[in-house]
């Protein structure tokens, strides 16, 4: 009688889910200019009451003559000042919404920079095209918005469909704000100079994401370099001030 012996039947290794970390970091940036914001506006609603000016705005809102006279820092001031409780209320929203999110991936300084750079190309903009005084921080707001956009497709093989509803998303959000933006009193030309600020700065120095590491953990990384951040802010900067320089010497055709 023979006896055979059956080899056992190992099962293959299951498999396992790659750890992904991607270190993000808090949005305190974002809550800072929060904070700012709402200390300035409580400075402007006290001003009016005790004395009958806003003299924030006075001293900081965009007004053409004053810019022209060489009062540049109003290029960029706007963006802390306000006209209303609501007008506060609805761009530091959007600023928790979308700007938190990006301050994660983007870093406590190129958001910044990002978020300032937005309100100059849109104030530059603004100047060049409306001859009314403006206010607000909806240049910077749709700075980040067109860093989104950016961003998610820049990133797309990374998010995977992810990327696609994000984009989808923010498209709709910024087409919806343009129309809003042309109802009287509303800036729209500011709107379209930050959106196109934060869309020449984040195709040139936003995350550009990859995974490195071995099948079990995998860690992303930026292969932007500071050296990236600096050229597209320098592109805002060198385009946008250039358009503001002709205006002001009198050279260009606006």
């Amino acid at each position: 009688m023979t006896t055979e012996t059956e080899n056992p039947v190992i099962p293959p290794p299951a498999l396992q889910t790659p750890i992904i970390d991607e270190k993000l970091v808090n949005p305190i940036t974002t809550y800072t200019l929060i904070v700012i914001s709402v200390i300035i506006y409580v400075l402007q609603a006290g001003t009016q009451g005790l004395f009958g000016y806003d003299i924030p705005a006075l001293l900081g809102m965009k007004i053409n003559q004053n810019i022209i006279d060489g009062q540049l820092w109003r290029l960029i001031t706007p963006m802390f000042l306000h006209g209303s409780l609501v007008h506060i209320g609805f761009n530091m929203y959007a600023l928790v919404v979308i700007g938190s999110g990006l301050e994660r991936r983007f870093g406590h300084w190129r958001f910044l920079l990002l978020y300032v750079l937005g309100s100059f190309a849109g104030n530059v903009f603004s100047f060049l095209l409306s001859p009314n005084p403006s206010l607000g921080a909806s240049t910077s707001i749709f700075a980040l918005l067109g860093a989104e956009m950016v961003f998610f497709f820049q990133n797309r093989e990374m998010f995977g469909k992810g990327a696609r509803r994000a984009l989808q998303n923010v498209i709709t959000v910024a087409a919806v704000n343009f129309l809003i933006g042309l109802s009287p009193g509303i800036d729209n030309w500011g709107h379209l100079g930050g959106l196109m600020g934060g869309l020449i700065f984040t195709w040139f120095g936003g995350p550009k994401l990859s995974l490195e590491g071995g099948f079990s953990y995998l860690s992303v990384v930026d292969e932007r370099t500071s050296t990236d951040q600096l050229i597209g802010a320098g592109l805002v900067f060198i385009f946008f001030g250039a358009l503001a320089a002709l205006k002001i010497t009198g050279l260009g055709p606006f």
